[in-house]
């Protein structure tokens, strides 16, 4: 996989819900949600789409 953005933060994302691990279905975790959430938006987007900067300035250090 290349270094670009986009795979950089599709790294982070799938890091942090693999710490998470499995999530506990008595309990609905946002954070668990919105991580998945903007993973798929991330998917369906292209490299250089505005969302890839929103998302990184989300997640990402600066």
């Amino acid at each position: 996989m290349s270094d670009t953005l986009k795979s950089r933060i599709r790294l982070k994302l799938e890091r942090q819900l693999a710490e998470d691990g499995t999530p506990d279905p008595e309990h609905d975790d946002t954070r668990q949600n919105a991580v998945r959430t903007d993973l798929l938006e991330l998917d369906a987007v292209a490299d250089d789409d505005p969302l890839i900067e929103e998302l990184a300035a989300r997640y990402l250090a600066p």
